[in-house]
């Protein structure tokens, strides 16, 4: 079935590989940057450019009524290229930041236009200490210190929200990215993901499964059967053939 999408954060390192996935798959696309030049380049991989920022909630809401979309796909991240490490100490916050108000402004705008369906990238590394391998249902981590605690706030955050929102709920918690435009050439160790694979895993979302999914490769860290089993993910997935 084709649909109408709202892919915020069009240009991140999922989202500029989800792009053609959904246009191949017949589905008219809408895709969000903060950038006039990236805009350039969604329009070519044949989705309908939005030039807007998260944090302005009014220009969000009337861009998002305008497409009126039936999913919107949240791939929202403030992250340095290749996640450099120079920078990566202040990109936390603004990541944070990204996760709370910027999901609160994405589900209102997402209320206001009438999706059904809401699709969000979270982590696989915000649980709370407990036995191996986490489970989807076992808890994040209220209790983690600083500088942890930003991350897993934010996370917390982006989930209930999502979760709160007046529709089907897909959250997506993803392992560490490796692959092209994520810096690394190699999983790290503990839940990793290659980038094809989880763009793979929201294009699966469109119209499969409902709640939250770990996705991340084979480890001892996180279960991932109920995204194999329900989603009909393939961790070993790779839209390109090197």
């Amino acid at each position: 079935m084709r649909h109408k999408i709202f892919l915020a954060g069009a240009t991140g390192a999922v989202g500029r590989l989800l792009v053609p996935m959904l246009v191949e798959k017949g589905h008219s696309v809408w895709g969000t940057t903060r950038s006039a030049s990236k805009a350039v380049d969604l329009e070519a991989a044949g989705a309908r450019a939005v030039v807007v920022d998260v944090f302005d909630a009014e220009a969000l809401a009337a861009a998002m009524i305008e497409a009126r979309p039936e999913i919107v796909i949240h791939q929202l991240t403030d992250l340095p290229k290749d996640l450099d490490p120079t920078w990566m100490g202040e990109a936390v916050g603004r990541n944070a930041r990204i996760r709370d108000e910027g999901t609160r402004n994405l589900v209102e705008a997402a209320k206001r236009a009438g999706a059904k369906r809401l699709i969000a990238q979270s982590i696989a590394w915000a649980y709370a200490p407990g036995p191996l391998p986490y489970g989807e249902h076992d808890p994040l981590d209220t209790g983690a210190a600083e500088p942890r605690s930003i991350s897993v706030n934010g996370v917390i955050a982006l989930e209930r929200q999502v979760v709160g929102a007046p529709m089907e709920a897909v959250i997506l918690r993803y392992g560490q990215f490796y692959g092209p435009g994520t810096g690394f050439g190699a999983p790290k160790p503990g839940a990793s993901v290659h980038v094809e694979a989880a763009a793979y895993a929201a294009l699966l979302a469109v119209e499969r499964g409902g709640g939250t999914y770990n996705i991340a490769e084979p480890n001892g860290q996180v279960s991932i059967e109920k995204a194999i089993e329900e989603l009909g993910w393939d961790a070993d997935f790779r839209r390109t053939i090197a």
